[in-house]
């Protein structure tokens, strides 16, 4: 039994005057990596929606069979023991609250490096680190293999300028587990983590069978993702964003507890190396067209988005402070 640290539910966030479902909603783009014309298909959900999901990834199935078994088994521990990974400052075991500006959810998570082993207090933590290597490795390169697809399709030279961030030694990518315990009282409005936009380049999640994920669209209406555990999703992050001059856009997002069933994700975040400074290509720059964005470097980003609450704009305010 999973039991999350106090207070009770009621001190928990809900999503208010929820609007009804539409009729017709758009379905969530599918691209299927085998198909040649698979990066045109990605392109057109970058700019639409800045979300997609892959199919036909080529990460193998006992690797994610293998961590979502060993993850299962870390988050059934006791809690006592869980927080013998450490507290999340920012990496380590958390529960309940998310980041240091008051945002909590209905969810527990491990945050960790993907340089550098974890302290795991579990009964086969070498099992654990295996599994963790092996799935991140091979998610690593479908992320650099989609970056350089982007690539391809904005026709970009060389191929690899986005991808070599993140498979530089110095790159700053994370791995996150998320586990969000069934939410009995929750009748599908308690926020298991509230929305936001991912600060990095890509995220690559995957997920178990279990619904709760949410975007939102052009106009602020959210739509519901069906899980699909055979599969993996693709976030564009704010760096993207501001890399493209605004041609894709982040994502917004966020999960609602089940009432039923628990839900466990993983996260891949895509980040460059700290000294990396993020600004529009200028290849991607037509004519005259200004940039929509000052450059900065990651550490500066990073640093003002995690100070920031979920749900800000961070973008627009980390302009308002570089601008002051």
């Amino acid at each position: 039994m999973v039991i999350l640290s106090k207070p009770g539910i009621e001190q928990f966030s809900y999503v208010r005057n929820k609007q009804p479902a539409a009729l017709f909603p758009p379905l969530i783009p599918i691209v299927d990596l085998s198909e040649p014309d698979s990066k045109h298909q990605m392109i057109k959900a970058c700019e639409e929606f800045g979300f997609f999901k892959v199919i036909n990834h080529g990460v193998p199935m006992e690797f994610i069979s293998r961590l979502e078994s060993e993850a299962t088994q870390f988050f059934s521990l006791p809690l006592s023991q869980k927080e013998k990974t450490g507290q999340p400052k920012p990496y380590g075991y958390g529960n309940r609250r998310i980041g240091p500006n008051g945002d909590v959810g209905w969810l527990e998570y491990l945050l960790l490096t993907t340089n550098q082993d974890p302290n795991l207090p579990t009964e086969n933590p070498d099992g654990f680190r295996v599994a963790l290597n092996n799935y991140m490795a091979a998610v690593k390169k479908l992320a650099c293999e989609i970056l350089e697809m982007v690539a391809d399709g904005l026709k970009i030279q060389p191929r690899n300028v986005l991808s070599k961030l993140m498979m530089d030694e110095q790159s700053d990518s994370v791995f996150r587990l998320n586990h969000y315990p069934p939410c009995p009282s929750s009748n599908g409005n308690v926020i298991g983590f509230g929305e936001h936009t991912d600060p990095q380049i890509i995220s690559v999640l995957r997920s178990n069978n279990t619904s709760g994920l949410q975007i939102s669209l052009r106009d602020g209406s959210w739509i519901s993702v069906p899980p699909d555990h055979h599969s993996f999703f693709i976030n564009v992050g704010d760096s993207l964003q501001v890399m493209t001059n605004g041609r894709f856009k982040s994502v917004k997002h966020r999960v609602l507890a089940n009432s039923v069933k628990s839900r466990l994700s993983m996260i891949y975040f895509c980040g460059p190396p700290m000294s990396e400074k993020i600004a529009p290509l200028p290849c991607l720059m037509r004519g005259d067209q200004q940039s929509l964005y000052k450059e900065f470097t990651w550490f500066d980003y990073k640093t003002s988005a995690y100070n920031s609450r979920l749900a800000d704009n961070r973008l627009i305010n980390f302009e308002k402070i570089a601008a002051s």
